[in-house]
């Protein structure tokens, strides 16, 4: 199942966040964040995030399984003013024991249509090149933009290449 979490809620899921963020950086994935990275060290971010949900600027939405929320992702919604038919996917992530299960899929599809019901008519992203995400996104019929090399660090420290993409909706 998935939720839109709002001012009211998202509170109470921070620890379910931080566990989903601290398992995605300590498997590997190139998200913003460096190892160690603990459960502790994704509190402070996730009430960065609970701040902007609570002005409007980020539309979270949570994937739910047997009751537990085991994935998120964002949707960016602050823009500069000319570009307010935009909004940017943030953070899909999905905890490895609930990979497999459609959950990226649905996440991304709800994320589109929140998009839309909010009036925007374009999505864009950017991923690790190479990655599992970046083959969900071309499965998903995303467009491929562009890579950039060496545009940002694996949690290990080495070097990431970043592909683009974007989707009309």
């Amino acid at each position: 199942m998935i939720k839109v979490l709002d001012a009211d809620t998202i509170h109470a899921a921070i620890p379910a966040l931080a566990e989903i963020l601290s398992d995605c950086v300590n498997g590997g994935a190139s998200v913003g964040f460096m190892m160690p990275f603990s459960l502790e060290d994704a509190l402070p971010y996730w009430s960065r995030v609970a701040s902007e949900v609570e002005t409007g600027s980020t539309v979270l939405l949570v994937a739910e399984h047997q009751g537990e929320i085991v994935g998120t992702v964002q949707l960016g919604m602050a823009q500069m003013p000319n570009q307010p038919h935009r909004a940017d996917i943030k953070k899909l992530l999905v905890h490895r024991k609930a990979r497999g299960l459609g959950l990226a899929r649905q996440l991304m599809e709800n994320a589109k249509s929140e998009a839309r019901s909010r009036g925007k008519t374009l999505l864009c992203l950017d991923t690790a090149t190479g990655s599992e995400a970046e083959a969900i996104y071309a499965h998903l019929g995303w467009e491929k933009a562009g890579v950039i090399p060496n545009y940002a660090l694996f949690p290990d420290g080495s070097y990431c290449a970043t592909t683009l993409f974007y989707k009309g909706i």
